[in-house]
């Protein structure tokens, strides 16, 4: 009786710690991290030549990228000073990336500014370093 008893709650162990172990969340929504930053505008003439005006991005898309996944899994819009912010993220990696012209002239499309970012835990506040676009 005794050894069937040990030998339950040690498959009880094992099978709830394997259900532990397999409810690990991957980075993205649904945590209580965040992070947070600004975007700046650089606007040049046509030949990228001369800086005609700079100030911080009103109303531009900034997307984020969960982890390893292939395509943004959420888009924002800077505030009328520049600042973006995505909540609710769990612990792991993001990508923070906003769309820039090409001052090099090696593509007609637009190229993203590109943020690697980590959170390490939960209830933490990263902050994103500048992107700077230009225009």
């Amino acid at each position: 009786m005794i050894r069937n008893g040990m030998l339950r709650m040690m498959l009880m162990v094992l099978v709830g710690s394997q259900l532990l172990l397999s409810c690990k969340k991957e980075a993205g929504e649904g945590g209580s991290s965040s992070m947070f930053g600004k975007v700046l505008v650089r606007q040049y003439n046509a030949s990228f030549t001369i800086l005609q005006e700079e100030y911080y991005a009103q109303d531009e898309d900034v997307y984020i990228i969960y982890g390893d996944d292939i395509t943004f899994g959420d888009r924002t819009r800077t505030c009328y000073d520049g600042t973006y912010e995505f909540k609710y993220l769990r612990p792991g990696t993001y990508t923070i990336y906003a769309y820039s012209k090409d001052s090099t002239f090696q593509t007609n499309s637009m190229i993203p500014v590109i943020r690697e970012m980590t959170i390490s835990k939960n209830h933490e506040v990263v902050e994103v370093p500048e992107i700077i676009i230009l225009k």
